[in-house]
């Protein structure tokens, strides 16, 4: 079966990652190409505050990976993963090959997508409230230009 290209996001123990954070993703390259698998980027995320405890954690650091693998292999990844202390949860994608080249270059780059702030920002004028019955009178109004029926 032809290897497809995988996004993985590992939520980690953060307590470990700050210890030893060099060992905890070594480790996810490892369990990988333990089952066969080619990383292409491999990075830290971001570290935050969980919504829920998980595994009584209440924080946790995101890592990120793109790698290709046979699929009938992702099983055995997702099992490892299910046992692990130090990987609180873990979500696989499959890519669609049309942007992996992207999402990689992306990934690589380390960057969440930019944009662009005006130097200097355009003030709108402040909104001013209508009254329901001058509200009403210019719903009407432009009905009637339309040429449709106003509410009964």
């Amino acid at each position: 079966m032809a290897d497809k290209v995988y996004e993985g996001m590992f939520i980690l123990d953060a307590n470990r990652y700050g210890r030893d954070p060099e060992g905890l993703s070594n480790q996810i390259s490892t369990l990988i190409q333990g089952a066969g698998g080619e990383i292409l980027v491999s990075r830290f995320w971001e570290e935050r505050r969980l919504a829920y405890p998980v595994k009584g954690h209440r924080k946790g650091v995101y890592w990120l990976t793109y790698f290709k693998l046979s699929t009938v292999r992702l099983l055995e990844i997702q099992r490892k993963c299910e046992i692990s202390e130090e990987i609180l949860r873990s979500l696989f994608l499959s890519v669609d090959s049309r942007i992996v080249e992207t999402l990689v270059a992306h990934a690589k780059a380390g960057t969440i997508a930019s944009y662009s702030v005006p130097e200097k920002e355009e003030t709108l004028p402040a909104a001013r409230r209508i009254p329901p019955t001058e509200a009403l009178a210019a719903a009407e109004a432009w009905d009637a230009d339309k040429g449709e029926a106003g509410p009964a």
